[in-house]
This record gives structure tokens, C-alpha cells and sequence, in this order.
């Protein structure tokens, strides 16, 4: 989820809706006192700092988090194994769920990409293909790319859903006959127009009107026939007004054979939003499962536009069950999942949030699916400050079995004024099950002096990536002058994890000791992970925050000569925070951009490959994106195709990480640095060989590592 409640990555670009953001300083506040107190300002400044520097309490996340990751997923994997076809697809969603709850991404897309080639439904397969869609958002400037994969072709574009959706068997029943007055009648009749006929149960025709029941059972001479010239014409030729019409007349006497074909000659006629809302009134009026799939198709197409448009939320809201079973057949839960997350991540404070998230409490099936639409809508409640509601909720998903809703349950305690009993249920909690780092970190929220320390030590020593623990000591650091070791403790932090809210953190303390070399340089490479990130709740884009930094004389511009002998002097020392803000430099001083590295590598290696002066090169590019979204054989393919063209380090170095990612044969390691070998033997500057024989070097001892 991007917006709701950020997971502590690098990734994050907007703020924690839940727990406001950093904010450490009011920055206008901040500007004037350095423009009007300057030299009280040097004086005092850690004073000053010590005042200003807040560091939020770490957000209760909407996640499954089990207590055991690898018994759940092993779990999983055996059920996966053992269980029918039909429930794949529902098990690669849970799967997904528990990615999610790790800042696995990439683990997160195969496990949709799963549950979209397992699908068990039309429904399914449009749910599942449009939540791989939301997920990939930018990368459809790339479609051209993956439509030249047979296999990649069908991931953006629409599903053929006359060709899923077969006729029911029912409209092309066989005749039976019934007997009347010593004749035998047909039971079904059929109304003929030219060479089609439409099959109708004759009894339930008879029963619509008097004149039916007196032409098909009375004395008359269709009482007798099996085949009734009726209706003539072309639905070819049939304006979409006369269509409805037809289906409505279908659907009412009975004609189920003309009710389908109006059915499926209107789902073709969908082709926007406008058509959608229209069409999926009659498709759910009128019972037309082809109609409602095209609709809905259109609607998860358009995510997540198309929830601001009232008519569609309402759509969704209000449907019942039969109108739900036309619109989404059995896929309820993974409809609504797909819809909640979409709706949190615009905003989770509106009501249609709420709204999609209790309708999947409502349509959750087995205690997993419950333990995580509980705690969702516990969190959405904890955020719009209903505390009875969101305690119940909570209570619900930690009976379910979610052992990490008792951060929530400890969380309202302690508004309520009740630390003490937060204390002890997170006491009980790490007393009962294998005792993890969140369990550590929540419970030093409740503690003070040296016990609060030692919990958050404990934290970061189970888990060393949850940033909260360092943020709070560094702070406190810096709080009591002791500004190396805060330094010291936030770089912990920094050394393996680009989270940009520590990074935020840095660029204040660098900012308050007048370092703005180094400020500016935390900014910059805030920028280049995330270019619209905003600061200090929000109010301050970062890229303003850089902008007056440089422009108040206290940082050297670099030339472009500069910026790359500083690139290479960062890179040789490993400093990559240091190396994303000089490309970030050279981007600024660079118009065609070539070496773009926004917040996704993706941008980067698409106007990398834009901007390929060779084939090779290009195909190299087109390469790591198949590999980078997923589809390891065919950016396996295309290194191939650029080898054949042209040995180069690069192609080289790909099919060596592209195999050290995917394979799961530790023999494969010989052939990782066969490849490592080949590509140092190709042409390449001093930085790229060096990056490959640090590599091979891992790989050799790999096996004495092990």
C-alpha cells in the first residue's frame, strides 16, 4: 500500500496518513530564525534542535503480519500442492498478502501474476490482471516492449470475454414434450427470426400474459408447434436503444436465446467509463453476466481513476447478492481486497474506504482472509479515530489468529490512558510466542529511561530493519549534544536501508550544524530515490528544500567533469547515498537525461533504452526491464540476442544476476562466474569491471561461506 501506512522502505514517497511523517522541523519557521537569529542560531543551535526534533511513534501497519512467515508460506506451499484447482488462486491472493506484510515487491507481483494465470474464473482473471496492472503503474510505457513476448502480451491487455464466457447449456436444452388433452405438446417452443431460432420454456411464457397462454396452450395452432415465426431481423443492424429494449423483452418472456445474444452484441458495444455505468444498470437489472463481466472489466481497467467517480463507487456499494453474483460471480473477496487497497491508498479517511473494507469483512470465508480484513478496517477506524469500533475489530483479528493486532488493541489502551495495561499485554504476547522485533519496538512506546533503550535495543537486534528504533536514538542522541554518536547511530540505518524518512532525519542534523554539504546531499539523494517526496508534514516539497540550500552560497557546484570524478570516488568507496546525489547533479546539468534514476530503477533503464546508441545496447536495456518486471526467461532471451550482436560486459553481468536470482541450484554458482569471467574479458570503464570482480570474488567463496 503506498499511501495508507508506508512501509519503512526507500520507496515511500508520500506521507503516513496514520502517523504523520517526520517532522522535525516548521521549515519557514526554520528560515526565518536563520535569516533574523544568525548568530544566536550558532550559539544555541543544538538547543534550538533539541526543541524542534519529534520522531512519530511507528505506524500500526494494515498488513498480514504473522507471528511465523516461514511456517505460513510453508503451509501455503503444501496446501498449494494438495488442494483443488479451483482454490489456487485464492491461496496465491494469501500468499500475496504475506509478501506484502515483508516489502517483498517482487515476491508480492509473482504471486498475483499466480493467481492471475490460476484463476479460476473470468472474474478472477480480471481482478487478478488489473491488480497486476495497478501494481505496475508507470510501466505500460513499456507495453510495446511486452507485447513482443508471447508470454508477457496478455498482461495490459483486455481479456476476449465473449470467447471466456461459453453460451449456458441451458439456452440450447433438448426438447422434451408434455402431454395435453391426449396431444403431445413440446415443451419448449421456439421463436423463429429468419435462420435463428430463440428456444423459450413454453409454460413459462404461457404464464407471463393471458394471450401467451391462450396462443400456446389453447386451441390455437402454435399450441402444437415446436417452431413460431415471431421475430424477424438482424441484431446486426439493431441500434443499442432497440437492443435494450430487446433484452429487457428477452429477459421478461422467458427467450433466453435472444436474452444471450442481446447480452453479448451489447458487450461489445462497451468501450468507456460512460458506457460502462450505463450498460451495468441493464446488466444487473436484467441478469447479462457477459454484459456485467465487460463492465467490470472496463471499471478495474481504469483503477484508480475510476473510484472517483461517484456512479462506479456506488455501483459497488450497493449491489446485493444476486446483482453481485452477475457482476463478480464467487470472487467477492478478492474484488473488494483489490478495491479497499485502491481506495486506502488515495485516501483512507473517506467513507467508500470504509465501505469496501466491510464489505470484505463481509465476504471474508476462513479465519485468514478474516484476520486480515479485521485488522485493515481496525486500522481505518484507529485512523478516523473511532476507538470502540477499531477495538472490536482488532479483538476480532487477534481471535482469528493475527497475533500482530495487539499492537492495535496496546495502541488504544494507551490512548485511553491505560499504558500500564499496554505494557503488560505486549509483555504476555513476547511471554506466549517466539517474541519478534515489532513486539519490542511497540512495547518500549509504553516504557521510559532505560528500559525504553533496552527494548528498542532488543528490537533492532531481531529486527535490524525497522527504523523506528534508530530514529529514537539518534534523536535522543543529538537531544544530549551528543551529536557524533547521533550521527554514528541514524548511518547504522543508512548503511543498508535508503529509508527516506532517516534520510530526512540526517539532512535536519547535518542542517542545524551548518554541514549543507551534506545536507544537500541527503536531499539529493532523496530526490533521485523519490522526486516527489514532500517534507516536514508534507508542507515542503524536498526538491524546494535543495533548491534553497544551493542557492544560498554555502555548497560548491560541481562542473559535470566534477560530478563524475565525485561519482567515481563514491562508487570506489561503496557510498551510495553519496553516489545517487551526484547523479542526481549530473541529471540537473544534463538535458537529455540519459541517466535517469528516479524513484524506480524502471524510469531509468526506460529512457536508458530510449536514448541505446546501438542494438545491443538497446536490447540489453529491453533486458532488465523483462527482468525487473518479472519475466527472467525473455531478459534472459534478449542478453542472448545481444551477445550474439556484440560480447559486452553488460549482457554478460545481466545473465549472471538474472541466474544468481532465479535459479535455486547451488551448482549454478560455477556457472555465474563463467559468465563473470566472460563479461570482464569484454571492453568497459574501470567502474563497471570492478563491480563484476567484486561479484566473482563473492562467488568464488560462496561455498566456503556455506
Amino acid at each position: 500500500m503506498r499511501t495508507f501506512f508506508p512501509s519503512e522502505s526507500g520507496k515511500e514517497s508520500q506521507l503516513n496518513a496514520l502517523n504523520p511523517p517526520l517532522l522535525l522541523y516548521n521549515w519557514y519557521d526554520l528560515f526565518k530564525k536563520i535569516k533574523l537569529e544568525v548568530n544566536a542560531m550558532r550559539k544555541s543551535k543544538i538547543k534550538v534542535l533539541e526543541s524542534l526534533i519529534k520522531v512519530p511513534e511507528p505506524p500500526i501497519l494494515p498488513f498480514y503480519k504473522p507471528v511465523d512467515y516461514v511456517k505460513v508460506l510453508a503451509q501455503i506451499h503444501e496446501e498449494l500442492e494438495l488442494c483443488p484447482p479451483q482454490e489456487q488462486s485464492n491461496l496465491y491472493l494469501l500468499q500475496c498478502q504475506v509478501f506484502r506484510g515483508l516489502g517483498e515487491v517482487k515476491l508480492l507481483r509473482r504471486s498475483l501474476r499466480a493467481a492471475w494465470q490460476k484463476a479460476n474464473s473470468i472474474h478472477e482473471k480480471l481482478i487478478f490482471g488489473a491488480w497486476l496492472k495497478y501494481e505496475k503503474q508507470g510501466e505500460e510505457h513499456i507495453s510495446n516492449l511486452l507485447a513482443s513476448c508471447d508470454k508477457c502480451a496478455q498482461e495490459f491487455g483486455p481479456v476476449d470475454i465473449l470467447t471466456q464466457l461459453p453460451i449456458d447449456a441451458t439456452v440450447s436444452r433438448t426438447h422434451e414434450n408434455i402431454s395435453m388433452n391426449g396431444n403431445e405438446i413440446p415443451r419448449n417452443v421456439s421463436f423463429r427470426k429468419q435462420d435463428e431460432k430463440v428456444d423459450c420454456d413454453r409454460q413459462k411464457i404461457s404464464s407471463l400474459s393471458a394471450p401467451f397462454h391462450a396462443m400456446l396452450n389453447g386451441c390455437f395452432s402454435e399450441s402444437l408447434r415446436e417452431d413460431i415465426d415471431y421475430v424477424t431481423g438482424s441484431l446486426n443492424e439493431v441500434p443499442t436503444h432497440l437492443l435494450l429494449e430487446i433484452l429487457v423483452f428477452a429477459n421478461k418472456f422467458c427467450c433466453e436465446k435472444l436474452k444471450d445474444a442481446c447480452d453479448r452484441k451489447l458487450a461489445s458495444f462497451v468501450s468507456s467509463r460512460e458506457d460502462a455505468v450505463e450498460l451495468m444498470a441493464y446488466a444487473l437489472e436484467e441478469n447479462c453476466p457477459v454484459l456485467a463481466a465487460s463492465c467490470l472489466q472496463v471499471f478495474l481497467n481504469d483503477l484508480p481513476d475510476c473510484l472517483n467517480d461517484n456512479r462506479v463507487v456506488e455501483i459497488f456499494r450497493h449491489a446485493d447478492r444476486q446483482q453481485r453474483s452477475i457482476m463478480v460471480g464467487q470472487a467477492s473477496f478478492s474484488l473488494f481486497c483489490l478495491l479497499s487497497e485502491v481506495c486506502m491508498n488515495l485516501d483512507p479517511q473517506l467513507d467508500k474506504t470504509a465501505c469496501f473494507l466491510e464489505r470484505l469483512v463481509e465476504f471474508s470465508e476462513n479465519d485468514r482472509q478474516r484476520m486480515l480484513a479485521f485488522h485493515q478496517l481496525g486500522c481505518l477506524r484507529l485512523l478516523r479515530k473511532e476507538y470502540d469500533e477499531a477495538k472490536r475489530l482488532f479483538e476480532e483479528a487477534l481471535n482469528a489468529g493475527h497475533i500482530y493486532s495487539v499492537a492495535g488493541l496496546a495502541r488504544l489502551s494507551y490512548i485511553k490512558g491505560h499504558k500500564l495495561w499496554s505494557c503488560e499485554k505486549l509483555s504476555s504476547v513476547i511471554c506466549t510466542v517466539t517474541p519478534l522485533g515489532w513486539m519490542y519496538q511497540e512495547r518500549s512506546l509504553y516504557c521510559e529511561g532505560d528500559k525504553r533503550w533496552e527494548d528498542l535495543e532488543k528490537a533492532s537486534e531481531l529486527d535490524p530493519t525497522l527504523t523506528y528504533p534508530y530514529m529514537f536514538r539518534a534523536a535522543t542522541l543529538m537531544r544530549n549534544q551528543n551529536v557524533q554518536a547521533a550521527l554514528a547511530e541514524i548511518n547504522r540505518v543508512l548503511g543498508f536501508k535508503h529509508a527516506l524518512e532517516c534520510l530526512e532525519l540526517r539532512f535536519c542534523f547535518y542542517l542545524a550544524l551548518e554541514d549543507y554539504k551534506s545536507a544537500i546531499c541527503d536531499v539529493q539523494a532523496i530526490l533521485t530515490l523519490s522526486p516527489d517526496y514532500r517534507m516536514f508534514e508534507g508542507r515542503v516539497a524536498a526538491s524546494s528544500g535543495g533548491s534553497r540550500i544551493s542557492r544560498s552560497g554555502h555548497v560548491e557546484n560541481w562542473t559535470t567533469a566534477d560530478c563524475w570524478l565525485q561519482l567515481y570516488d563514491r562508487w570506489s568507496s561503496v557510498d551510495d547515498i553519496g553516489s545517487l546525489s551526484v547523479i542526481y547533479q549530473i541529471l540537473e546539468s544534463d538535458e537529455q537525461k540519459v541517466l535517469n534514476c528516479p524513484e524506480a530503477a524502471m524510469l531509468s533503464l526506460q529512457l536508458a533504452r530510449q536514448h541505446a546508441s546501438s542494438d545491443d545496447e538497446k536490447l540489453v536495456y529491453e533486458a532488465w526491464i523483462l527482468y525487473d518486471t518479472g519475466h527472467c526467461e525473455e531478459g534472459l532471451r534478449k542478453a542472448d540476442e545481444s551477445i550474439k550482436i556484440k560480447r559486452s560486459l553488460e549482457a554478460f553481468f545481466l545473465k549472471a544476476y538474472a541466474l544468481t536470482d532465479s535459479s535455486q541450484n547451488p551448482s549454478s554458482s560455477s556457472t555465474v562466474v563463467s559468465l563473470l569471467e566472460d563479461a570482464l574479458k569484454c571492453p568497459s570503464g574501470r567502474l563497471r569491471k570492478g563491480q563484476v570482480s567484486i561479484c566473482q570474488v563473492n562467488f568464488l567463496f560462496y561455498p566456503y561461506l556455506n
